[in-house]
């Protein structure tokens, strides 16, 4: 699957089965690739790119330390390890989980999305600068994303309403996949009272993080102005599909 412009691929790291969820959008916001695979298929998928921007629903790099060293944060939030951009999200209202700073003590997803960077590094992939290079790559966060372009905290994305909520935000914002207003246009008196729902209408909450993840590589290549990167260098910046946060969401 060969692109000869570049090439947008969102990833979300999928615990339950070590998986990986990827989306690849084209230049114009197109949807052409969806599926999963491990890290094999990833590689293969990117490998087969003239030019691609990667972008991760994952930590890239541990925590340093910084937040503690340089802030006063209270004894609760102590108890959980926090990156500079995590810790900048929790205080504009967006509640995530923090990284801890030892690799061993992450989670097997944390440690699959660790192995993810190294292995695009090995394939010559850089972090995103301005520079553009051909292969590239960047942090990006699901749920904080979503947040930004909602302008508040979404409904559960494990409800059917926080689905069709996040696919109507990426539809609206002009990504090309599946309009989730045609749900409700497949729902029949009949089809309720028989228990059939159009459910291939709509994408997966894993799916959607992938594509929100697509998306905001996107932009950053296209539309920097309308993006933005929180944290720092030394433990990772994570972007986001706005040009700045809200005191709260």
């Amino acid at each position: 699957m060969l692109f000869t412009d570049t090439a947008f691929v969102g990833i979300n790291l999928n615990s339950s089965n070590k998986h990986f969820i990827y989306t690849l959008l084209d230049k114009n916001l197109n949807l052409v690739a969806l599926g999963q695979g491990d890290l094999g298929d990833i590689s293969a998928l990117v490998a087969g790119q003239q030019m691609a921007t990667v972008a991760i629903n994952s930590p890239a790099n541990v925590s340093h330390g910084l937040v503690a060293e340089k802030i006063s944060i209270t004894k609760k939030a102590k108890k959980t390890e926090f990156r500079l951009a995590e810790y900048q999200l929790q205080k504009h209202g967006i509640k995530i989980l923090g990284t801890p700073s030892d690799e061993q003590k992450c989670s097997s997803s944390l440690r699959m999305g660790f192995l993810l960077y190294r292995k695009l590094e090995e394939m010559g992939f850089k972090k995103y600068t301005n520079e553009s290079p051909p292969y590239q790559y960047l942090e990006t966060q699901p749920h904080a994303s979503f947040c930004c372009l909602a302008g508040g905290v979404p409904l559960s994305k494990s409800t059917i309403e926080g689905r069709i909520q996040r696919q109507l935000i990426l539809y609206e914002h002009g990504v090309r996949i599946k309009d989730p207003m045609d749900f409700f246009e497949e729902i029949t008196r009949h089809k309720m009272m028989k228990g059939i729902w159009p459910y291939e209408l709509l994408y997966t909450p894993e799916q959607l993080n992938a594509l929100v993840a697509a998306y905001t590589a996107w932009l950053v290549v296209n539309k920097p102005d309308q993006t933005l990167s929180i944290g720092n260098e030394q433990e990772g910046k994570i972007f986001l599909p706005v040009s700045e946060l809200k005191e709260k969401y």
